[in-house]
């Protein structure tokens, strides 16, 4: 059985307000995209989603914790941009909610800045 699927199953039920919710496996647990925008990973039973500083301020002030990776073949650590829900949160579907809208706004807004646009030419 795979550990993180209730896990899974919790997350797409909470975020199925925003659209069409996809899990892919990622590093040792998934990541949930909301069309092409990844939002949330799931790693060691927690909801860990995308922050920007203030969502983060936010979260850890509530008692979240950074998402953090070493990666097995350098052993390098790395500190991601995902904070986990706190623990307060656990039975606040609401709240869980609000976050996660935030959270997706941070991911959409990330990607809208990745996006260059066409360079214009000589009229």
């Amino acid at each position: 059985m795979n550990p993180t699927k209730p896990l899974q199953d919790c997350a797409q039920k909470l975020f199925e307000p925003f659209g069409k919710i996809r899990i892919r496996k990622m590093f040792s647990g998934a990541a949930v995209y909301s069309g092409q925008d990844l939002f949330a990973l799931l790693d060691d039973r927690r909801i860990y989603l995308k922050v920007d500083e203030p969502l983060k301020s936010e979260l850890e002030t509530s008692g979240g914790k950074p998402f953090v990776w070493t990666n097995p073949d350098t052993g390098r650590v790395m500190t991601m941009s995902y904070v986990s829900l706190p623990k307060s949160a656990r039975d606040d579907y609401v709240g869980i909610r609000e976050w996660g809208r935030m959270a997706l706004g941070v991911a959409q807004a990330a990607r809208r800045a990745k996006v260059k646009s066409p360079r214009r030419g000589p009229f």
